[in-house]
């Protein structure tokens, strides 16, 4: 027969064993949630060096936000801001980071580039 204080200590291990999974999943997620706020950042770079690219060529084929919109993933949506080509052009894009957990929430990620015109 089991003592008195062994029964009233019954199921603690699994009260405490949930609330360190909820823990640890909250802690998961926030370090994905930082992932894609990186990622997003990173691709915004690279979007406007590309529609930067794009718009420093006077002859060129496909445009600005056509450049911009091909160098970045799928599931993010940049927002080209491309400039006019006098001496040099600069080119804005700026992405929405999708969010992970409604507990964060972020300004768009975005980058400049300038390049000279050809």
């Amino acid at each position: 027969m089991s003592s008195p204080s062994r029964r009233t200590d019954r199921g603690q291990a699994a009260i405490e064993y949930a609330g360190m999974i909820s823990l640890l999943l909250f802690v998961a997620l926030a370090a994905i949630q930082l992932g894609v706020v990186a990622y997003t950042a990173q691709q915004a770079g690279t979007a406007a060096r590309a529609g930067a690219r794009a718009a420093s060529m006077p002859e060129g084929d496909i445009s600005a936000a056509q450049a911009a919109n091909a160098a970045v993933s799928d599931w993010l949506t940049p927002k080209v801001e491309p400039g006019t080509c006098a001496e040099e052009v600069t080119v804005t894009v700026r992405i929405e980071i999708p969010r992970v957990l409604p507990v964060f929430d972020f300004d768009p990620a975005w980058r400049s580039v300038t390049m000279p015109c050809d």
